[in-house]
């Protein structure tokens, strides 16, 4: 059989609203296909290029749901990733929008001082606000997060990861997706 290099499958919730909007929600062709097969799937729109074995042919699905609904966990897990998402990619002592690799996580309590890792005492911070903090109490220093740090629910998680639409969006799942962007105007 050929290598493919098809583009991903964006996967919708049975209620037809992406799974997770960051990361976006993507599976392989080759997962998709599997999943067409076990029956576990509606394709909802398809890409021209289509897979071929001896026996069997199909254009390749762009976007699929689920035929079962996913709750959505209670609580998301506390990762870095999740810290800097809840924060919106910025340093909460500044401000500045930043990009992941740009940032650290700040203990508001350091963590010499009985600070512990969660989210009641991380932040996101850029490199030089973090520097300046360093290992002192936002009192000493003058330096307070802009947003309370607090665990986030997932609906926040993926409301502010509509804020960061991905690099790679197909017409196909326009549609389904919601980010915060001017859309076009017909005036």
């Amino acid at each position: 059989m050929p290598a493919y290099s098809f583009s991903p499958t964006l996967v919708l919730n049975a209620d037809y609203q992406p799974l997770s909007y960051f990361p976006l929600s993507l599976w392989s062709w080759q997962d998709t296909i599997k999943a067409v097969f076990l029956d576990r799937v509606n394709i909802v729109s398809e890409y021209d290029e289509v897979v071929r074995s001896p026996g069997f042919s199909m254009k390749v699905p762009s976007v699929i749901s689920l035929k079962e609904y996913v709750k959505n966990k209670k609580s998301p897990v506390f990762t870095r990733f999740n810290v800097f998402l809840r924060d919106k990619f910025s340093c909460q002592y500044c401000g500045a929008v930043k990009q992941s690799h740009d940032l650290t996580f700040d203990h508001v309590i350091p963590r010499s001082l009985g600070g512990r890792t969660n989210w009641n005492n991380v932040v996101a911070a850029c490199r030089p606000c973090n520097f300046k903090k360093g290992s002192k109490r936002s009192k000493e220093i003058n330096m307070f997060p802009i947003i309370k740090p607090e665990a986030p629910s997932t609906n926040l998680l993926k409301k502010n990861g509509r804020y960061f639409p991905p690099n790679y969006l197909h017409e196909s799942w326009r549609d389904f997706l919601y980010w915060d962007t001017e859309l076009e105007s017909n005036n």
